[in-house]
């Protein structure tokens, strides 16, 4: 499971260095438009910023793509949620529980049995 955590990480990471790569070029092109004078800075500054957001909605929903992906995934392949493994803990503990109040009432019920079963030269009933 770590190394499916560990790709899925990859890939976000992947996916936010490409953003800054993208933001970064872009910066570099508009600065270049603004100095040959084919847009001013105002053109500029909003160019940049309508593009940035548009990779923000897209990676947003990249991201949730991804992450559906990956727990369709793990369900396919058996892994359980942890809603499911906190379930089957509760039903081991209410188990545990129960096995122990069982053990104990049958060690007092089988307790007479046992020591009954002991011929030690007397009966229980001497020594009351």
């Amino acid at each position: 499971m770590d190394n499916q955590n560990n790709l899925l990480r990859q890939l976000l990471m992947i996916g936010i260095g490409t953003t800054s790569l993208v933001a970064e070029k872009l910066q570099e092109a508009t600065d270049q438009w603004v100095k040959d004078g084919t847009m001013n800075t105002d053109q500029a500054k909003k160019f940049v910023d309508d593009m940035m957001q548009g990779l923000k909605l897209d990676q947003t929903s990249l991201e949730d793509l991804m992450q559906r992906q990956f727990r369709n995934l793990m369900q396919d392949v058996g892994v359980p949620r942890q809603s499911e493994l906190d379930e089957l803990r509760g039903r081991l503990d209410r188990l545990e529980t129960s096995g122990q109040r069982l053990g104990k009432s049958s060690l007092a019920l089988k307790s007479p049995q046992i020591m009954s079963n002991l011929n030690l030269g007397f009966s229980l009933k001497q020594l009351s």
